[in-house]
């Protein structure tokens, strides 16, 4: 253990980890949050999760939503099966290049690689061209792999970025259908950074019981305590199929006293709620 490993975590730069390759917008998201940092690409979002959870990483961000694609379930669902807290949330615009190796044109390409996220993003454009999607686990990865082979018929959607990171040329630049596409990033850890504010959002995750008016009466008493919710979706509830489980977000924090007595409202008719985080909501949301 180093001299490093053991001072207190605001002595240091935190290290935060993030799934893909160097040049992904997870990295964007990190240094408009954190700016000095140690930052580690890790194969998997599941990965992410798991080391900040036994300690091996003091922060890790990952994508929850965009703003044309919508919901990413894969990080719902983590959120619901570990232990980790979001404290805090961060976006980024996010503005989607044909990414092909030197040489080739839009007239040679046949596959595109990207996650699959940024393929929706893109549906348009690739429906218009004729282009095969190819889901890839990330958009820094596809244009890395693009780049290693070497082919002009592969190309990738990522970043400029990416396109200098790993020495390919950009075909088509802003090819995403909505022109204004931004991704909601949340930190996953175990209490927000230093000097983030005091938090002014709450997400959380509930069942509802199975008689009729029970999501009535869940969500009544936000609206009776003056509080705004700002997202509400539902996910199926795993190993019991047909149940599902309520994803929330409300503009208080979990300490603001009507959001505390709407939650024990919320209790009565739930048969679980569990806080997934307060934290400061991002300031520079579109």
């Amino acid at each position: 253990m180093t001299e490093a490993d053991i001072r207190p975590l605001h002595r240091r730069a935190p290290r935060v980890g993030y799934q893909g390759e160097r040049g992904a917008y997870s990295e964007d998201a990190i240094a408009s949050y954190f700016g000095e940092c140690e930052v580690e690409p890790l194969a998997t979002v599941r990965e992410v999760f798991e080391r900040v959870e036994v300690g091996g990483l003091d922060y890790g961000v990952v994508p929850l939503e965009n703003s044309q694609a919508g919901s990413i379930n894969e990080t719902y669902d983590l959120l619901l099966r570990h232990g980790v807290k979001i404290v805090g949330e961060v976006v980024v615009r996010v503005d989607h290049a044909l990414l092909g190796v030197p040489g080739a044109t839009l007239a040679d390409v046949r596959n595109v690689l990207s996650h699959a996220q940024a393929l929706a993003q893109c549906e348009e454009f690739l429906v218009a061209h004729g282009f095969s999607p190819v889901p890839f686990p990330d958009t820094a990865g596809a244009a890395r792999r693009v780049a290693d082979e070497g082919a002009k018929e592969h190309a990738a959607i990522a970043g400029r970025r990416a396109a200098d990171l790993y020495g390919l040329h950009v075909l088509a630049e802003s090819i995403q259908t909505f022109p204004e596409n931004f991704t909601k990033f949340v930190v996953i850890g175990e209490a927000p950074p230093p000097g983030t504010g005091e938090p002014d959002k709450t997400s959380i995750v509930f069942a509802v019981t199975d008689v009729p008016g029970s999501l009535h009466r869940c969500l009544g008493g936000f609206a009776a305590h003056g509080i705004n919710l700002n997202k509400i979706e539902s996910r199926p509830q795993g190993g019991r199929p047909w149940r599902y489980v309520m994803y929330m977000d409300f503009a208080a924090g979990v300490e603001d006293p009507e959001a505390r007595a709407a939650l024990e409202e919320l209790a009565e008719h739930t048969s679980f709620v569990r806080v997934l985080g307060s934290y400061r909501a991002w300031r520079d949301e579109p």
